[in-house]
């Protein structure tokens, strides 16, 4: 055989041994190459039959990053006790009636005053006061000033010294007719002489001093008007 041919034969041998080296490294570094770049789990078996679903660690790891809901239970709503009472509705108080003209004073409406002429009478004077009652309601009302509903009293300390309720003629009954913010005024000397049950003879004289003078009608009174006698 020729020398040339063996060599021949012999030399493909060896660069077909260094072509398959050459390709299964190339393969190997492929592999390398395409784990590093694709997905985190790897390559994965082709194979036909089925296998379980199993998650990885990085999926594991997410799912234990997250946090935990408890469902609380819905409460029970607790049955109404039979027989308990309920909230009392607020009472819308009842319109009082609009006076109607005509009718009574309410002494709410009515302001009572005495005022005296002056403050010192000398001897032989007799003192003299005006009487005033005015009407502040919203309409025109009545009221009695006659001498047994309006009494002017005259004291000194505690000595009751004269009163117009005594030694009264008839029924002492005066309606008047009182319009708003008009007075009813009353002009009225006193004799300086004491009055009481004894309406018959002679009156004692009043002693020079301090009196004090007020009116009343109802559960109405004046303020004290102080005057002094010589």
């Amino acid at each position: 055989m020729d020398p040339d041919t063996l060599r021949g034969g012999s030399g493909d041998v060896y660069w077909r041994r260094r072509m398959t080296v050459l390709v299964g490294v190339l393969v190997v570094v492929a592999v390398v190459a395409w784990a590093c770049s694709g997905s985190p789990d790897g390559p994965q078996s082709t194979s036909s039959g089925t296998s379980a679903p199993s998650s990885s660690a990085s999926e594991q790891s997410v799912l234990a990053g997250l946090p935990t809901v408890t469902m609380a239970p819905t409460p029970t709503p607790k049955p109404s006790r039979p027989g308990k009472p309920r909230a009392a509705l607020p009472v819308t108080p009842t319109p009082k009636p609009k006076p109607k003209p005509g009718m009574p004073c309410a002494e709410k409406d009515l302001v009572l005053n005495l005022q005296g002429r002056q403050e010192v009478y000398g001897a032989g004077a007799r003192p003299n006061f005006l009487v005033t009652l005015v009407n502040t309601g919203p309409v025109m009302c009545v009221a009695d000033v006659g001498a047994r509903s309006m009494e002017v009293r005259i004291t000194s300390g505690s000595d009751r010294v004269w009163s117009t309720s005594d030694c009264v003629n008839g029924e002492g009954v005066e309606l008047r007719r009182l319009e708003r913010g008009i007075p009813y005024v009353r002009s009225l000397d006193w004799d300086r002489r004491r009055s009481g049950s004894e309406c018959g003879g002679t009156r004692a004289a009043a002693l020079p001093g301090t009196y004090v003078a007020v009116v009343r009608t109802g559960g109405l009174r004046s303020p004290k008007a102080v005057f002094h006698l010589r």
